[in-house]
């Protein structure tokens, strides 16, 4: 088996040394060349702006994790050719670039690359060819949990792809015997996407997240965020201001596989032995029915008695919060945790109509944050707080906790 050097890069005053970046290979980190507290200074101006007319009446420090080895999942491309393949990016002329020494990425998925490529190299199926749109392999997507699990991920173009690496299933967890969870996923369409919606699990059920105080279980297609540090403090400090608040009752909108929802549902839950044993009443929302069976699971686990649905969440929230609805009952406190394009103007507007006392609105768009905060004029920001989730490139978190006028 060939091995290589696990890391190129070195991390020096608050700046990250690249290889692939110095060669002009990989220019996704585009910051990386600037140090890493100006790094932050800057996202904090231009946070600040975006959102100054809705103006946090207090602004936390930022939240911010390790310069390097912090990004827990790799959406790896596969270049190169039948039992020479790169695994990384695609350049511009859709030529691959291996990048198995990235130093963003944890030192666990920077160690299974080579394993990956060699395993791969072994079945002979061809990278997929852009240009020619022919080919088998697509991509590799690897999630690391800090245990040390692995969830591995096959994108393939076609059933033939699928055979194949099914049929050395056995040779794969010989290699890779802590991969919890590996599936196949079919893209036979030709288009800028990184897996399709047909998935066929090779070994396993979910690869176990386990977080300082709550264990969530991610399936193949569940979401996560990618840096691991720094969404544990994004779920503390969502868990304070709910605390905080003194909700009795929580609707977490957008809930994938639970993570604020469980992290609300034992009020008082940080603080060990002085953990308030009051009952809170939650309920997560998420349209995907995967990742509300993984949320039921972790709440099992915990023993709490959190409830979960498979539903849209702007349907839920406009028929929960319809004045006389039957049987409906207004939270205390929602939270929601939409993509980038935010919760839009339907749900905006049944937040502003609905009476609840608090929101916590936690975005990785601060431009759709601030269009939906100014659909919600009846909400104070009464704190912000910016979470470096993604260190040496424009894009961050930012949690808000709104309180009705």
């Amino acid at each position: 088996m060939t091995t290589l050097p696990l890391a190129p890069a070195s991390a020096d005053n608050g700046r990250l040394e690249c290889g692939y970046f110095e060669r002009g290979e990989c220019r996704s980190c585009a910051l990386i060349e600037t140090e890493y507290r100006q790094q932050i200074t800057d996202e904090e101006i231009w946070c600040h702006e975006v959102l100054a007319a809705v103006a946090p009446s207090v602004w936390l420090p930022s939240f911010t994790g390790a310069v390097r080895d912090f990004r827990n999942r790799a959406k790896l491309a596969v270049g190169g050719r039948a039992g020479q393949v790169t695994l990384g990016i695609l350049d511009q002329e859709f030529h691959g670039v291996d990048l198995r020494e990235c130093g963003i990425q944890a030192p666990t998925i920077r160690a299974v690359i080579p394993v990956l490529a060699e395993f791969l190299d072994a079945t002979g199926l061809a990278p997929y060819d852009v240009s020619a749109r022919r080919g088998e392999l697509k991509f590799v997507h690897v999630t690391a949990a800090p245990s040390g699990d692995l969830m591995i991920r096959f994108v393939v173009r076609t059933q033939h792809g699928l055979d194949v690496l099914r049929s050395r299933r056995a040779r794969f967890l010989e290699l890779v015997p802590h991969a919890r969870v590996v599936s196949v996923n079919l893209l036979p369409e030709h288009k800028a996407v990184l897996e399709g919606s047909r998935e066929e699990l090779l070994h396993g059920g979910s690869l176990r997240m386990n977080l300082d105080r709550v264990d969530l279980h991610l399936r193949p297609q569940s979401f996560f965020q990618t840096n691991t540090t720094v969404a544990i403090g994004l779920y503390e400090q969502v868990a304070e201001w709910v605390d905080a608040v003194a909700a009795e009752s929580l609707w977490d909108l957008y809930c994938g596989v639970g993570g604020f929802a469980l992290h609300c549902a034992q009020p008082g839950g940080r603080s060990g032995d002085d953990q308030d044993h009051r009952v809170r009443r939650v309920t997560g929302v998420e349209v995907s029915e995967q990742a509300i069976e993984s949320a039921k699971i972790s709440a099992e686990e915990l023993g709490v008695e959190a409830q979960f649905l498979a539903a849209d969440a702007t349907e839920f929230a406009e028929a929960a919060l319809t004045a006389g609805a039957a049987g409906a009952e207004r939270p205390d406190c929602v939270i929601v945790n939409p993509p980038r394009r935010g919760i839009g103007a339907r749900l905006s507007a049944a937040l502003e109509g609905s009476g609840v006392e608090h929101i916590v609105y936690s975005s990785c768009n601060p431009v759709s944050l601030a269009k939906d905060l100014a659909r919600m004029p009846g909400y104070e920001v009464t704190q912000a707080r910016i979470f470096d989730m993604f260190p040496h490139t424009k894009h961050l978190e930012v949690a808000v906790l709104l309180t009705r006028r």
